[in-house]
């Protein structure tokens, strides 16, 4: 038996006060008691209180008695303890954790050891809890009383609850793209300053349609005490068009707008559903259990489609087949699409993670490794494991399933290894945005589609807020073209990559291709052996064709979620053309600063933008933060001449925006660690100036931006000549004013 299996009772006891519900991301203060158990605590014994991976909890400090998060340690006999804060020294998932050791003499038997985790005694404001919900946050203590390093955890942690604050932020959602005369529901939430949906609302909700006519749409709704979200089921519109829904309080001010819906003819084949189909819950490294995790995907962030995505060295048989019966459960044709995978989680130096899709419940589990599943009835599947990407590509032929390339902590390496049945690669999640996975994938020549998830760990998959802790970036979405809502026209979606991939906005976007000579599509990749095809003059996003013509015609139309600042056409790994909505004599007084980039493609990814700029020659009027998804960052001091600001990327980018007194006077000067420069106001123009910063794509840019941006929609067409060798590759890339991105899946043509 080993040790840390040994006799946890007799290892201790421990008590927390106070108890309850406490809002996310409050200051507060706690007590923990730790009474010794059996053997006392030797010398040089200690315990250790573990937190999960992805909380921001804290951070513990023990050097300013007046300062956030002050904590304090002490014995009831007085012996000296050593305290540290540590954040990747416990086995996971529990990584962040107090280490308290005994330095001199030692605990006997029922003495306690007293931890105060935000001490007020001395003018600390207290301790920020974590800034998302969990139904059961945990003090999970362990004991070390005999000095061997080898710690048992208590039978019994202490326990909170971590409850949403009141709603500031509205939401209303809609599917983008539907149907004329099909049925469609707006959705309506209140975030409250971490993003977390709120139940706390009691309002009486105005709906507003503007653009093609809703028939079914109430004038009001409410938002009732204790709901998360106020929904109008069965709406519809008999005219093709587009329309936006606003929602106004009882005195009519607007509160929020939806995303834009466009209605096309009945005919249509292909409609919108949004998804995200990687996150974990608490059973592997996320938070609050799968079925709570299932739940507010489909209730809280509305999502069409979802998948769990647990890393594989942490699933164990029994939750192998608990996520199975749930996606069965969750899973409901017409209404929500729940899809049976894990998150094959090996070392990027043998493939690194990739995520695989099931069609049907029952499948195999082809586990990178068992790190951590000590269960002995586990250990006989060890023979199905799959220690290489190239192994477990191998063990999935012939399976009815789909695999996507993924950045996390670990990366995966599609160089090393390949395999059509990998459809996609993931450009955006909460770790960041990973645009060099799609040029590795072109580098290679392999036929991919983008897709964007938020791989949360924090409990709110389809919404998922970073919160102050490590991760970066907002996570992303997928919106599938499909034929209808159900798990068969989702995986044709998938094998076909008819699907494209934002920053977690929801925007229209629409990319074709235009043949003169019919074109022959291909239903699978034919790199990959045989398939079916069709013949047909226009090309949708992830097709793959032969081509007669020399030259087609790229058609593009994007209907975003906010003003659109530019539109990137690429054929591959090069750009033929950037489209902005304005020229150079709509430039105001506006200037935008943009950080972007990562250190490297690892875990260590983080670059730190904190910084200050200065003008000279002008003054600053106002100012805005772009993609600041932590409330401590952003902007920290200001005045007219200049600003000091903290900030991180991990390979997508933030900006600040400056409204200055006059539009071409003066100069601007910006100190950053990775970068810092300088530059004439008037010298700035619409293409950016590039200070690069070293590292992963890392650069601060510098241009100028009309002062009022409006322009929600852009169409154009293009003549593009097909390589006489080799794929066209066609995509393109949206960038909003507000920070967001979309990228379209690429239509890959040939010839001969």
């Amino acid at each position: 038996m080993p040790y840390s299996d040994y006799r946890p009772d007799l290892m201790g006891s421990a008590m927390l006060t106070p108890s309850g519900g406490f809002e996310a991301g409050s200051m507060q203060s706690f007590t923990l008691v730790y009474r010794t158990g059996a053997f006392g605590v030797d010398d040089t014994g200690s315990i250790k209180i573990g937190f999960r991976f992805a909380t921001d909890f804290g951070p513990v400090q023990f050097t300013d008695p007046k300062g956030q998060g002050y904590t304090t340690v002490e014995a009831s006999n007085g012996a000296t303890l050593e305290a540290k804060w540590e954040f990747k020294r416990n086995i996971r998932p529990w990584s962040r954790s107090l280490y308290i050791g005994v330095v001199k003499d030692f605990l006997a038997p029922g003495d306690t050891i007293t931890i105060r985790f935000g001490d007020r005694r001395f003018g600390s404001p207290g301790i920020r809890l974590q800034t998302y919900c969990e139904s059961q946050f945990e003090f999970r203590v362990l004991a070390d009383p005999i000095a061997t390093y080898d710690y048992v955890a208590l039978p019994e942690s202490p326990k909170i609850a971590i409850v949403p604050g009141p709603g500031v932020r509205w939401r209303a959602v809609l599917p983008t793209l539907v149907r004329a005369g099909e049925p469609f529901r707006l959705s309506i939430k209140a975030d409250d300053k971490w993003g977390n949906p709120s139940n706390l609302m009691d309002r009486t909700l105005r709906l507003v349609a503007e653009g093609t006519p809703v028939t079914g749409l109430p004038e009001t709704l409410r938002f009732a005490p204790g709901a998360f979200a106020a929904v109008a089921e069965a709406l519809s519109a008999r005219d093709t068009g587009d329309l936006a829904i606003r929602v106004l309080d009882e005195t009519g001010v607007e509160l929020c707008r939806s995303n834009p819906l466009r209605v096309t003819a009945k005919e249509t084949s292909l409609v919108h559903y949004w998804g995200d189909t990687h996150g974990q819950s608490n059973e592997t490294l996320g938070t609050n259990d799968a079925r709570a995790y299932f739940e507010f995907g489909r209730d809280k962030a509305f999502l069409d489609v979802m998948g769990h995505q647990g890393n594989d060295f942490q699933i164990t048989g029994a939750f192998w087949r608990e996520l199975n019966e749930l996606s069965r459960e969750f899973d409901r044709p017409g209404s929500f699409v729940c899809i049976p995978g894990y998150e094959w989680s090996a070392n990027t130096a043998v493939g690194g993670d990739r995520n695989v899709h099931y069609r049907h419940e029952g499948e195999t589990i082809h586990r990178s490794s068992h790190a951590q599943i000590a269960d002995a009835t586990d250990i006989v599947d060890e023979k199905s494991d799959a220690h290489t990407a190239q192994e477990l590509f191998q063990k999935l032929k012939g399976k009815d399933c789909v695999v996507m390339a993924h950045v996390g902590g670990r990366y995966a390496d599609v160089k090393l290894a390949h395999d059509p049945m990998e459809t996609a690669v993931e450009v955006h999640s909460a770790w960041g945005t990973f645009e060099w996975i799609v040029r590795d994938a072109f580098e290679k020549n392999y036929r991919v589609g983008i897709v964007g998830n938020s791989d949360g760990h924090k409990g709110r998959p389809g919404a998922c807020y970073p919160g102050a802790s490590f991760f970066g970036s907002y996570g992303g979405l997928t919106c599938f073209l499909a034929e209808r809502l159900d798990r068969d026209a989702i995986f044709e979606s998938m094998r076909r990559r008819r699907h494209y991939a934002t920053t977690g906005n929801r925007g229209v976007l629409d990319v074709t291709v235009a043949t003169a000579a019919p074109a022959e599509i291909f239903r699978r990749d034919p790199a990959a052996g045989p398939t079916r095809s069709e013949t047909s003059n226009r090309l949708s996003m992830g097709d793959i064709a032969r081509v007669i013509d020399g030259e087609v015609e790229l058609a593009i139309e994007v209907l975003g979620s906010a003003p659109i600042e530019r539109l990137d056409i690429y054929d591959g790994l090069e750009l033929i053309e950037t489209v902005r909505p304005y020229g150079a004599a709509d430039l105001g007084a506006r200037v935008r600063l943009v950080y972007e980039g990562a250190e490297y493609r690892g875990r260590a990814r983080t670059t730190t933008w904190d910084g200050s700029l200065s003008i000279e020659g002008n003054r600053i009027l106002r100012t805005a933060v772009i993609n600041n998804w932590n409330l401590d960052r952003g902007i920290q001091k200001q005045d007219e001449a200049g600003l000091s600001w903290k900030a991180v990327t991990t390979g997508n980018y933030g900006a600040i925006d400056l409204w200055l007194d006059q539009p071409a006077a003066g100069r601007l000067g910006f100190k950053t660690a990775p970068a810092s420069g300088e530059a004439a106001i008037a010298e700035l123009g619409v293409e950016p100036r590039v200070f690069e910063a070293g590292g992963l794509e890392r650069a601060i840019k510098l241009q100028r931006l009309p002062e009022v941006m409006r322009e929600t929609r852009m169409a154009l067409k293009r003549k593009i000549k097909v390589r006489a060798k080799g794929d066209t590759r066609l995509y393109v890339r949206v960038q909003q004013e507000d920070g967001h991105r979309m990228w379209s899946s690429p239509v890959y043509l040939f010839r001969g």
